[in-house]
């Protein structure tokens, strides 16, 4: 009992504990009894830290992102882990070894969660998976660039999404994640991503946007009159949901020009197949019904005006094919050769 009051003790103080660098004393614990380690261990850390600052602050790059994470491996349960983890993932994002450094900030989350530095890290890392996406090459051991990888920076931004799901940096990293399938020509995953948003972050200041872009990708799905109109259905769907959703925006009419676009393409629709009952099958009622379902989907619309003009044809003509009552059929006659 008497052990576990002291454990709890110690790991309290040092959370309470912060570490503080200064050019002319190193670094120091402040605001705590303890520094998670005592005695020998206690120095030889406090000394690698003081030996991979100075190293930091003289340009050894290299040597400083060693001894950091020297420090982190050999004292994990140490006030000095964090710091140390989170320092040299800054150094290596500097050297542009964007995977490592990426590391080391997931760390620095996974093992300390509670760390003053969290709302730093998740920056970091928001930086790192938007220079990935927008084609930065990560470095192999800070001089040889590899090849152009935006899949990790999609990669990244999932991640940051499961570590800070309410930050302000979610509904940026979802946007992004739409952005970077949208480079790959994945839409139908840009479509969920920018779904994931509207949804998940409803009130975020980027919640327009990705209604209009949801629009205009489901526009960008839709192949014409000629074929199935599931997303020309979406399209509209989003685009009206805009602006209902946010009247006053700035964009509204390009939400109100893809409004009409969409519905153009669905009142044309509809004439095609019109057409192909009546054109092909002289099946009267059937034209009449999807003629009319064209002037329905768009009434005041150029298609609708041709719909109208159809539906006169259609009337013409079953008028010709139409047998008037009592009308004794024509005999059949039989030849003879």
């Amino acid at each position: 009992m008497g052990a576990a009051v002291a454990l709890a003790l110690s790991s309290s103080s040092r959370l309470a504990a912060d570490l503080v660098w200064a050019p002319d004393s190193g670094w120091k614990v402040e605001g705590g009894a303890l520094a998670g380690l005592t005695g020998s261990q206690g120095t030889q850390a406090l000394d690698l830290m003081n030996r991979a600052r100075h190293d930091e602050d003289r340009g050894h790059k290299g040597s400083a992102i060693s001894t950091y994470e020297k420090v982190a491996k050999k004292y994990p349960g140490s006030v000095y882990a964090p710091e140390a983890l989170y320092r040299a993932g800054v150094l290596l994002e500097g050297r542009k070894q964007y995977y490592s450094a990426f590391t080391d900030f997931q760390s620095v989350l996974r093992r300390y969660p509670n760390t003053k530095r969290f709302n730093d890290v998740i920056g970091e890392q928001y930086r790192i998976a938007s220079a990935l996406l927008n084609g930065n090459h990560n470095r192999i051991w800070g001089w040889i660039p590899s090849f152009a990888n935006r899949t990790k920076g999609i990669e990244y931004f999932e991640v940051i999404l499961l570590n800070a799901p309410y930050s302000d940096y979610a509904p940026l990293a979802l946007m992004d994640v739409a952005r970077g399938f949208q480079y790959e020509k994945s839409l139908p995953d840009a479509i969920d991503a920018l779904d994931r948003l509207v949804n998940t972050y409803p009130q975020s200041v980027l919640a327009p946007v990705a209604y209009l872009k949801l629009g205009d990708l489901h526009a960008s799905l839709s192949d014409g009159p000629q074929y199935d109109q599931a997303s020309t259905k979406e399209a509209m769907t989003y685009y009206e949901d805009y602006m209902i959703l946010f009247p006053g925006d700035t964009n509204i009419p390009a939400a109100a020009a893809g409004v009409d676009k969409m519905k153009t393409i669905l009142a044309r629709s509809k004439i095609y197949i019109g057409d192909f009952y009546f054109f092909k099958r002289l099946n009267f009622a059937a034209a009449r019904v999807f003629y009319n379902e064209a002037i329905t989907a768009y009434p005041d619309s150029a298609p609708a005006q041709l719909a109208r003009k159809r539906l006169a044809d259609v009337d013409a003509k079953a008028a010709k094919f139409a047998v008037a009552p009592g009308t004794p059929k024509p005999k059949k006659r039989f030849w003879l050769f």
